[in-house]
């Protein structure tokens, strides 16, 4: 991602970000870290799982966006897959940036008490930016 200045980053995921991922943001310009509060941070989390129309119920979300983060802004967008299609548009439509973290994740097997227990380690490896099909493959047709 392209380094900038005084930028800020708007955390729509259910985590707190962790050191490598702090020195990352503070690479590309953010200086500015804003959680959801308690309010807004049970909405993304805990997206019903019966129908429901997922613009309405995230229209606080929204209205915090537009209310709170300005033009050129970070957007972390990670949870319910629907939640995230429809907030990842939402940046794109109002000039923000919507990323995701990616990481790796080693895995291993262990028995004890004749139990097969598996643990999973994630690793932060960077940020991505999320990216539109209209948007092409750069350099190609598209």
């Amino acid at each position: 991602m392209k380094t900038t200045n005084n930028k800020s980053i708007f955390l729509l995921f259910s985590h707190k970000l962790t050191k490598p991922q702090i020195n990352e943001l503070k690479g590309i310009g953010v200086n500015r870290y804003v959680y959801l509060d308690n309010d807004l941070q049970q909405i993304w989390s805990f997206v019903p799982t019966q129908e429901v129309n997922l613009k309405e119920y995230l229209k606080p979300i929204f209205e915090f966006l537009v209310n709170n983060a300005k033009k050129g802004d970070y957007v972390l967008v990670q949870g319910d897959f629907g939640a995230t299609y429809l907030t990842v548009d939402f940046c794109f439509e109002h000039n923000l940036i919507p990323i995701y973290a990616v990481s790796k994740r080693v895995a291993y097997e262990k028995i004890e008490d004749g139990e097969v227990i598996k643990v999973s380690r994630f690793k932060h490896e960077g940020f991505r930016k999320y990216m539109r099909w209209r948007d092409g493959f750069g350099g190609g047709a598209g």
